[in-house]
């Protein structure tokens, strides 16, 4: 099963390279990972999505707290939560589909942020059941290139289940 975990640390000097190894040294993959200042420039936190059954993700968690810079870990997949993903799509655009890939782009409420004589470049938010969509939809017109940043989530205020 897939798991989403959020990790607090300190904006340390090889704090991300520990965190990393610890995944790497036991054998866990890490699918998607991002990492960013908080409000407070003392720390970061990271964003990780892993494969895992309910004991390997224990087992994670229990590790990553061991860690000297790690301020706190959640695993957020069984919480409520937003997250979203952010994608650069390179297309393909010659003249006969560049009116379809507007349309598509439109729908999904992307943004076209570069153009060239063949080319659109597009950027894309959302959760990933979106990214897949778009990404399902442009692949017949053409995609030359795409870049994702991986998964972002936040817990929701309680009280809270609607999304904006």
């Amino acid at each position: 099963m897939r798991h989403t975990i959020s990790i607090l640390v300190e904006n340390h000097f090889g704090v991300l390279a520990r965190v990393a190894g610890l995944f790497s040294g036991r054998g866990f993959n890490i699918e998607s990972l991002t990492v960013a200042e908080t409000m407070d420039p003392s720390t970061s936190r990271m964003t990780i999505v892993t494969r895992g059954n309910e004991q390997i993700i224990e087992q994670i968690t229990k590790q990553l707290n061991k860690l000297v810079d790690v301020i706190k870990v959640v695993d957020l997949t069984n919480e409520k939560v937003v997250d979203r993903e952010l994608i650069i799509i390179k297309m393909n655009a010659q003249p006969h589909n560049r009116a379809e890939i507007l349309r598509i782009s439109e729908i999904f409420r992307g943004k076209v942020v570069d153009v060239s004589q063949d080319s659109y470049t597009i950027e894309v938010t959302g959760d990933e059941g979106k990214i897949t969509a778009i990404l399902e939809m442009l692949k017949p017109m053409g995609i030359k290139d795409i870049i994702r940043t991986g998964r972002i989530a936040m817990l929701r205020e309680a009280g809270t289940n609607h999304k904006a």
